[in-house]
């Protein structure tokens, strides 16, 4: 017999007070991975279709001629060469394993801001860890996406300038409700041009969102990308008895 309800973790962060609960849903008759920060709850098992879906937008959306690196070879761009991605936010892990589910993917990045979180999947308190952690391709990285995203060395700290076929981001609820004020910038002109300044011509930045499509922000996707483009992803809520929405923001950089 299951426990209803077990915490399985609490820790106090920057971002606040963070827990990692359990539960029985005799609904459902599943097990339900919840994750709070402070009051608000941050994420769930429930519903995890659009962070696949974020995933596989993405990564449809790279060309196949886009060029890359080969593992062990000297830098360089060399055609055919697996896909180099980073996720922003590592979460219950839904789009990282999606994104390693891709046989094209050669190398993967996690950038998570809370230790905490690194810790779940390291000590395989959730269902996805040994998915992820047992992946050789993959590397999670305990740091600030935003500040990696605005500096000029990116996102692999042993490899500075290193560029990437995709970016994945599923940190904030939206480009307009933001988890914390500092992270406000990256969603504007400016902030994008340095985040794509990290990705191949070609490469593809997409975006999970909470909220409608949003035409202000489709703007300025297009003023620093080549293409863009706004995904509804649709799912059932059977707590509400009716379907849901999230966005996922798809947006290509040209070539050179």
């Amino acid at each position: 017999m299951n426990a209803l309800f077990e915490e399985l973790d609490w820790q106090q962060t920057q971002l606040g007070e963070i827990s990692l609960r359990r539960r029985h849903d005799p609904a459902l008759d599943a097990e339900v991975y919840e994750v709070k920060l402070g009051d608000e709850f941050l994420m769930s098992s429930f519903f995890t279709v659009a962070e696949v879906e974020l995933a596989r937008l993405g990564l449809a959306a790279v060309p196949g001629d886009v060029p890359g690196e080969v593992p062990g070879e000297v830098p360089g761009d060399v055609p055919g060469a697996g896909l180099d991605v980073v996720v922003g936010g590592l979460g219950l892990g839904y789009t990282t394993r999606a994104v390693l589910q891709d046989a094209r993917v050669g190398s993967l990045i996690v950038v998570e801001a809370l230790d905490a979180v690194i810790g779940w999947h390291r000590r395989a308190l959730l269902p996805l860890a040994d998915d992820i952690v047992g992946d050789p391709r993959s590397r999670l990285v305990h740091g600030d996406f935003f500040a990696l995203a605005d500096g000029d060395g990116g996102f692999d700290r042993d490899r500075p300038g290193r560029r990437f076929h995709a970016v994945l981001l599923d940190i904030d609820h939206s480009p307009r409700h933001v988890l914390h004020p500092s992270h406000a910038a990256f969603y504007t002109p400016e902030g994008l041009r340095r985040l794509a300044a990290h990705l191949y011509p070609g490469g593809v930045f997409a975006l999970w969102s909470n909220d409608p499509p949003d035409a202000a922000f489709g703007d300025v996707l297009s003023e620093v990308f080549d293409s863009q483009v706004a995904h509804v992803v649709t799912f059932p809520n059977p707590l509400q008895d009716h379907d849901a929405t999230n966005t996922v923001y798809v947006a290509r950089r040209g070539p050179v």
